[in-house]
C-alpha cells in the first residue's frame, strides 16, 4: 500500500499572510479555521486521511489548494499577484464558493456565518486598497 506524505512544509512566520499583513485576531482566527487547512502549511490531517483512496483524494486536494493560493508563502507573491489573489479570495468567499462544501461537511469549525463572510470580504478588499495605494496603482 502506498501512503501519502502528510508532513507539512515548515511554517516561516515572517513569510505568512497573517503575520505580513498584521491581520487582527478575529480575521486571523477565521482564516486559520476556514482557509489555512488547504491553503497553508498547517494542514491537520484527520483520521480518515490515512485510508486509501480517501488519503489520495485529500492529499491531491491540499496540493491543489496550496498551488492555487498559499498563505504560508505569501512573501513569494509579487504585489500584482497578491492583489489578484485577494480579489479572488473576496469573490470566492462572497459568492460562497469557499470554503468548499465538501470541506465544511466534515469540518464544521470552517463554516462561515454571513457576518464572518462579510468580515473577511471587507478585510480582503481593504488589503487590496492598501496594496494599490502603497504601490501607486
Amino acid at each position: 500500500m502506498v501512503q501519502t506524505n502528510k508532513i507539512n512544509p515548515p511554517v516561516i512566520e515572517t513569510f505568512d499572510y497573517i503575520t505580513m499583513t498584521g491581520a487582527p485576531d478575529d480575521v486571523a482566527n477565521l482564516l486559520r479555521a476556514s482557509c489555512y487547512d488547504c491553503h497553508g502549511h498547517t494542514t491537520q490531517y484527520p483520521w480518515y486521511s490515512y485510508i486509501a483512496p480517501v488519503s489520495w483524494w485529500i492529499k491531491n486536494h491540499v496540493n491543489e489548494g496550496r498551488q492555487h493560493l498559499n498563505f504560508s508563502t505569501w512573501n513569494e507573491y509579487s504585489i500584482k499577484k497578491r492583489i489578484h489573489k485577494l480579489e479572488e479570495c473576496a469573490e470566492m468567499i462572497e459568492n460562497q464558493h469557499m470554503p468548499l462544501p465538501s470541506y465544511i461537511n466534515l469540518h464544521e469549525e470552517a463554516v462561515l456565518t454571513e457576518a464572518e463572510r462579510q468580515k473577511l470580504v471587507i478585510w480582503f478588499k481593504s488589503e487590496i486598497e492598501t496594496l494599490k495605494f502603497n504601490t501607486g496603482k
